[in-house]
């Protein structure tokens, strides 16, 4: 892909004089945030209605739900929500709640069928979320089933992600939030990775987790052996698509481009490039045909987060040196986030309510997390860009 490789050689030739001239790209100006938009609990609730609620959220993986016919039954805050795939390919997104009395009419999991029972009285709905059969109909009573249908959601498949809008009463336009970020994404072709494997994790509170997922600024302080061991700290390349990020951090090997004509460059070498989707997924560590993708929610009770880490491969691993990478790749990734960065979080948010600081410090050279804390002010009325 031509395009891809000119964009990586943009992208490595700025890393590349930013380590020769002691520079990173930055912010106009260190930002100041006070510690209770991490703390106050009214704000906090507040500012999650409207930025995962009210706007488009990547709620699963295209490749979760490859076959038609399959579902993912998943939670997302306090919204169970059900995704499915129907006979013709296309996508659709229910709140997981049947019309009858409200219990879930799929469990938790994913997998294969195209016929929904509730779990309660049995009660039975289609993909398309049609209610298609009532148990013991006729002892129940007069009920026209064709009125009766699941809560949908809005749902787009796009770039890979399945989009959903936890407000049933909102219809996005997808391209006005995407802001071209979706064409970025189109690169990584995601849509045709294998899924490896993906796990769960618990994690801090929403802010103060992806502080982190956004931090290039630690990475020799708290992945010194893994995450650190191959970039440069404080060296960044950041560009914005509306509320989304792409960054890269250059690699200790950047200067080596000095000595190849740019035409042989070969950038990926050089550089780890991520996505950050606003407000809550990450694709990052493409590197020797692997990827990881976090998916992060909020808990119900917002005092902490859910991680969906999903590891996929260019194409699935069937030799034993094949499938040995992957492991070694998923290793390293559940280990530099849950065993490095989550602990550092955790260890801030127990702390947090200490009364040590009023305000929290952004700098210069920290544009992404400052760029993420603007568009929350932004969507949530605070200020306006």
């Amino acid at each position: 892909m031509a395009h891809q490789k000119e964009k990586l050689i943009s992208i490595a030739r700025r890393l590349l004089n930013h380590n020769l001239n002691g520079s990173t790209d930055q912010a106009d100006n260190v930002m100041v945030k006070p510690v209770s938009d991490y703390t106050n609990g009214d704000l906090i609730k507040s500012e999650v209605s409207k930025i995962f609620y009210d706007h488009p959220v990547p709620i699963a993986l295209s490749p979760e739900l490859k076959e038609n016919n399959s579902y993912k039954a998943t939670k997302a805050i306090d919204t169970p929500v059900l995704v499915t795939r129907d006979k013709d390919g296309i996508v659709r997104a229910f709140i997981n709640i049947c019309k009858h009395r409200g219990a879930p009419v799929c469990p938790e999991g994913s997998g294969t069928k195209s016929k929904f029972n509730c779990m309660y009285h049995g009660w039975m709905y289609d993909n398309t979320g049609q209610l298609i059969n009532i148990f013991k109909s006729d002892t129940f009573g007069d009920v026209d089933t064709s009125k009766i249908k699941l809560t949908e959601l809005f749902c787009e498949e796009r770039a890979g992600f399945i989009w959903v809008c936890l407000n049933p009463d909102i219809k996005y336009n997808l391209d006005e939030w995407m802001s071209g970020f979706d064409k970025e994404l189109d690169d990584i072709d995601l849509k045709n990775w294998h899924l490896f494997r993906s796990i769960k994790l618990n994690g801090p509170r929403w802010k103060i987790c992806w502080d982190g997922y956004l931090d290039g600024y630690h990475h020799h302080m708290v992945h010194p052996k893994t995450v650190g061991k191959n970039t440069i700290v404080n060296l960044i390349a950041h560009d914005t698509f509306g509320p989304h990020q792409r960054f890269a951090f250059g690699l200790k090997n950047i200067n080596e481009l000095s000595d190849i004509e740019e035409k042989d460059w070969e950038p990926e070498n050089h550089l780890r490039l991520i996505h950050s989707v606003f407000p809550n997924s990450s694709i990052s560590a493409i590197q020797n045909q692997h990827c990881l993708v976090s998916i992060v929610f909020p808990t119900p009770d917002l005092q902490g987060t859910i991680t969906s880490q999903y590891i996929l491969c260019l194409k699935e691993p069937k030799t034993n040196q094949e499938i040995k990478e992957a492991e070694e790749f998923a290793k390293l990734a559940l280990v530099s986030i849950e065993d490095e960065d989550y602990p550092m979080n955790f260890m801030i948010q127990d702390s947090i309510d200490s009364k040590a600081n009023t305000e929290f410090m952004f700098g210069k050279n920290e544009p992404i997390q400052q760029h993420y804390h603007n568009w929350i002010d932004k969507l949530t009325k605070k200020n306006i860009l």
